[in-house]
Formats: structure tokens, C-alpha cells, sequence
């Protein structure tokens, strides 16, 4: 089970999220498992990853602690951290991941999992069919796979359809529905761009799974209907 398995969205619409995790199991292989989840990163850092995450500190876009008046209005904002930031702050073995938006670096990425063989255990999150050819191409198959039935129940009562698509990509509902239907209006209004709109999202979501780059483009979708 994973917290991005209920991503919400039609086949079409998640051709561009693709979710790896990488994690020790407490007691049983996490000693000497920070040099691997560290390897791990530097991995999928080759292949362009809209999105890195360590559950214990966050993912590549974070909220700025040190935000005041100066910093807000005069100086340029820092969003985040590198690639290679994370990969040094990376402090002890937790569940670390990597989102990419396109199959070919995903693909890319899981054939050299495969070849890193680190030995501890990886879930990944997409498409089904498209985790199985990755892993066809890659030599192997999956251990196991679990489907998201999605959702059931009194449908009326959740927010509406282009709102899930954003607030499910936090598998732990840290983005709320009241800010994506604003960022939504911000960018239909022209007050902030898609990307940055995205980027904003992303702060939130503490495992950092969140995938600005979808994030983006369903933003621009909105900004083009009434």
C-alpha cells in the first residue's frame, strides 16, 4: 500500500506522473541503508525527475522558514533544494522517492534500479500497464501489484473533478482543496503562471511526490475552459 495509489484522474490524464520509492524495513535491513537511498537519489537525479522526496525532511520545492518582509519583496525567493542538496541533507534511513513526467526516463530509471540492485524494497506508482512494460524492458517482474478501485460513495460531497487531480498527487491530503480551486483561479485570472502555481502545491506535500509538472498542465487546461 502507498500513499499515491488514489491519485485521481482518467488514464489520460496520468500518462505524466510516474512515482519510484525506495525504502528499508525498520529492524531487518535499515542498518547501512543511508549510502543506498543516497545512491538511490543520485540515480534518479540523471534522468531528470520533476520531483525528489525524503519523507523525514521534504521534497525538492519546500516553504521557505527564514520568509520576512525583505526576503518576501526584495531579494529572490528560494523554493527549494538541488538534486544534490537533498542527496547531502539525506540524514537517516526513511522512504525516499523520485516523480518523473515522461515513460522514457522512468523506464530509464528503473533499469538502473534494477542494476544498482540496492536490496531494499521499491514501489512504484502509475499506470499499471506502463509499470509492467518498464519492468519487462528492465528483465524482470513485479512482486506484486495493487489496484485503486477509486473512488465510491456520495460523490457530490468531494470537490470537483480538476481540484482531485491536484489534491491527490499529496497522498496525505497536505494540499487542501481550497487551495488548488485558488490556484486555479489565480491562474485563470493571469495572477500567477501555471508553473509557479504547481511549484507553490508542491511545498506541501512533506514526501514530496507531488508532480509539479502535471500539476502544470492541468492548470493550463483550466486556465482554458470557462
Amino acid at each position: 500500500m502507498t500513499n499515491t495509489l488514489h491519485r485521481y484522474g482518467s488514464r489520460e490524464s496520468l500518462a505524466d506522473d510516474y512515482i519510484v520509492f525506495i525504502m528499508p524495513a525498520r529492524g531487518i535491513n535499515d542498518q547501512g541503508a543511508l549510502p543506498k537511498q543516497r545512491a538511490f537519489l543520485e540515480a534518479a537525479a540523471k534522468y531528470g525527475p520533476v520531483n525528489l522526496g525524503d519523507a523525514k525532511q521534504g521534497g525538492l520545492y519546500r516553504p521557505n522558514k527564514s520568509l520576512n518582509l525583505f526576503t518576501a519583496y526584495f531579494s529572490p525567493r528560494k523554493h527549494g533544494v538541488t538534486p544534490a542538496e537533498m542527496v547531502r541533507d539525506l540524514s537517516q534511513p526513511g522512504t525516499v522517492a523520485a516523480v518523473f513526467d515522461n515513460k522514457a526516463a522512468y523506464e530509464g530509471f528503473i533499469a538502473e534500479v534494477k542494476r544498482l540492485d540496492l536490496g531494499l524494497s521499491v514501489n512504484s506508482s502509475a499506470v499499471v500497464d506502463d509499470v509492467r512494460c518498464a519492468c519487462q524492458k528492465a528483465g524482470f517482474h513485479p512482486h506484486s501489484v495493487e489496484y485503486s478501485l477509486g473512488f465510491r460513495g456520495r460523490m457530490e460531497k468531494l470537490p470537483e473533478g480538476r481540484v482531485l487531480e491536484l489534491t491527490t498527487m499529496c497522498g496525505h491530503g497536505m494540499v487542501s482543496a481550497n487551495f488548488a480551486q485558488k490556484m486555479i483561479s489565480m491562474v485563470k485570472e493571469g495572477r500567477v503562471t501555471p508553473e509557479r502555481a504547481g511549484q507553490y502545491m508542491a511545498k506541501f506535500c512533506a514526501c514530496g511526490v507531488f508532480n509539479p509538472s502535471r500539476a502544470r498542465r492541468l492548470l493550463e487546461q483550466a486556465r482554458g475552459t470557462s
